[in-house]
């Protein structure tokens, strides 16, 4: 489940069992029609529709969510940090308590959302799912709180994005499992101590450094999850053809595991595609030759680079002679925002030895060059940076 992440609703629960519905009992207050809510005045609200997709649905949530393993014994990959959890899993329930809470980090698709849910299913207990940004108030926080069940597990995703009074209610729900609700205003305000049934809680982020040190040395255990090599992302690959029912061979498998940035979110994603191409415009056998021609159709190229990573190569290389160029300005000769350039294609490009960063700016590597086919000039040799002035500039180029 992807719960709260996109703001949609932030108080899904989810059983054992896999039945999903909403913290306090029942959707809304709202009128059911089937395919979405009819608001009083007779308007539809869509998101309804989207959030609670029956199991019918195609989208690509319901079908990421059949994918994810049920159990620790079934995770792919991650072996260290699989030992680990386990280990403190079964600690706790050979000893009839709660585990301590957990904290996940590591880049996006790695697997957090799936490991927090496998720990309610390796407890038997049901899980409670929201997110950072749905919790802006501490009220929200304290809502969800006094609901929980004993020994449930209480999911936060992108816990690093709670707001600061959430967060210092959470520091005591954590430790003491206890909250104080504040009633009234002014002089007259008075705290309620609300004591709390023993629960777990899970989060999850992409940057665990700016998680307040006070909560990050409330988790009894802390799990960083690595990118995945072509091995492990093969294993799941073939493990989702078969969930799907997509014929493949083991070249169309290796195929798009080389292309996959060691993630198996944007694997799985690009073996529906491959299984698209295959059904219209193949035998509908997942081959190499299938693999491909569907890749190159969308984009993606032999080293795993999109259009945008390799439209970022393409502006270091051809308009800036391999840079060092500013942040800024690489983003306005690719049309996109700083951010997304920063977040998006730059990680892989750093971490893939295509770009590299300076003290004045990004520059593209060797291998950037090589990749695009393209000799680079004299004076843009790699390792003529190291004569750069070091300053904290934004580069020649600006930004």
């Amino acid at each position: 489940m992807a719960g709260g992440r996109d703001g949609f609703r932030s108080d899904i629960v989810e059983g054992a069992d896999g039945s999903a519905g909403l913290a306090g009992g029942g959707r809304t207050g709202r009128e059911w029609d089937g395919d979405s809510q009819r608001e009083s005045d007779g308007s539809l609200d869509a998101t309804a529709r989207i959030v609670d997709a029956g199991a019918d649905s195609d989208d690509e949530r319901v079908v990421e969510a059949a994918l994810r393993p049920k159990r620790l014994a079934d995770f792919p990959g991650q072996a260290r940090v699989r030992d680990q959890l386990g280990l403190v899993l079964e600690a706790a329930r050979r000893r009839g308590s709660v585990p301590d809470h957990i904290l996940l980090s590591g880049p996006p698709g790695l697997g957090k959302t799936t490991l927090a849910l496998i720990v309610a299913a390796e407890l038997e207990r049901p899980i409670r799912v929201t997110s950072g940004p749905a919790i802006q108030h501490a009220g929200d926080l304290a809502a969800v709180l006094s609901s929980l069940d004993e020994g449930e597990v209480l999911f936060l995703d992108e816990i690093h994005r709670m707001s600061r009074s959430a967060e210092e209610m959470l520091y005591l729900a954590m430790e003491d499992f206890r909250v104080d609700v504040i009633v009234g205003k002014g002089p007259g305000a008075t705290a309620i101590p609300l004591e709390l049934p023993p629960f777990t809680v899970v989060g999850a982020t992409t940057r665990s450094g700016l998680l307040p040190a006070p909560l990050r040395d409330r988790f009894g255990f802390t799990g960083h999850l690595d990118y995945y090599d072509a091995a492990d992302l093969t294993t799941i690959l073939t493990r989702s053809a078969g969930l799907l029912g997509v014929d493949a061979d083991a070249a169309g498998i290796a195929e798009i595991a080389g292309r996959s940035r060691g993630t198996p979110r944007i694997a799985n994603r690009l073996l529906r595609r491959v299984r698209d191409w295959a059904q219209v415009h193949g035998s509908g056998v997942v081959d190499e030759a299938a693999a491909h021609a569907a890749l190159g159709l969308f984009d993606v190229d032999d080293a795993g680079l999109d259009r945008l990573d390799r439209a970022v190569l393409d502006a270091l290389c051809r308009r800036f002679g391999g840079g060092p160029v500013g942040l800024s300005t690489l983003a306005i000769a690719v049309g996109e925002e700083s951010d997304t350039v920063e977040t998006v294609a730059e990680p892989y490009l750093v971490r893939e030895g295509f770009m590299v960063r300076t003290p004045r700016g990004r520059a593209a590597s060797p291998k950037a060059w090589s990749h695009l086919g393209l000799t680079p000039p004299r004076e843009a040799a790699f390792g003529a940076q190291d004569a750069l002035p070091l300053d904290d500039g934004p580069g020649r180029l600006g930004g």
